[in-house]
């Protein structure tokens, strides 16, 4: 009866007497895409194109370089600063004469500091800013054909061409500019 029983649990076993689940899992997906576009607009420009400065638009100082004295030279600044309400732009080499204390032209002699090397570049000044330039010169050294101390009269102001005028510029301090007036020069650029 042993062999029976064995039988009849060999067949419950086979008969499907076993406990089997079967679980349904239901999973949502979602999908997003994401499109970009891109719009290209231009804009007209608000501010108007800076023309060139002019004498009248200007303010101006000539004054020594703090601590550029030396070997015989010695370096001026000259200053232009916006006093309208437009912005314009100076180019160049500055345009200069030399005068004494009543205004009588004195020897003026102008190069460029580094003949060649220099580009002229438009310093674009805005209203209250200011455009630099410097010039290197001799104040004590007589040149060819100079004899006597002071070399040249003193300087005390600096007439300044642009555009359609000129500017008086007070020289600080008033000085002699040896070899008949040279001054070599710096193209303008825009002042920090």
């Amino acid at each position: 009866m042993a062999c029976g029983c064995a039988g009849a649990a060999l067949v419950a076993a086979g008969c499907g007497l076993t406990n089997t689940k079967t679980a349904v899992t239901t999973a949502t997906v979602t999908v997003t895409r994401t499109v970009t576009h891109t719009v290209t607009t231009t804009a007209a420009s608000t501010t108007p194109a800076s023309g060139a400065c002019d004498a009248s638009d200007l303010t101006g100082t000539f004054s020594e370089l703090a601590g550029s004295a030396g070997a015989g030279n010695i370096v001026y600044t000259l200053r232009l600063t916006n006093a309208s309400q437009d912005s314009c732009f100076l180019s160049g080499l500055p345009q200069v004469q030399l005068l004494d204390a009543v205004g009588k032209q004195l020897p003026t002699k102008t190069t460029p500091e580094q003949p060649g090397a220099q580009t002229a570049a438009k310093a674009i000044v805005a209203p209250g800013a200011s455009a630099t330039a410097q010039a290197r010169f001799s104040p004590d050294v007589n040149g060819v054909g100079e004899s006597g101390n002071p070399c040249e009269p003193k300087a005390s102001t600096l007439r300044v061409t642009v555009g359609n005028g000129t500017l008086a510029v007070k020289i600080d301090p008033a000085t002699s500019v040896c070899s008949h007036g040279a001054l070599q020069l710096t193209n303008y650029t825009t002042a920090d």
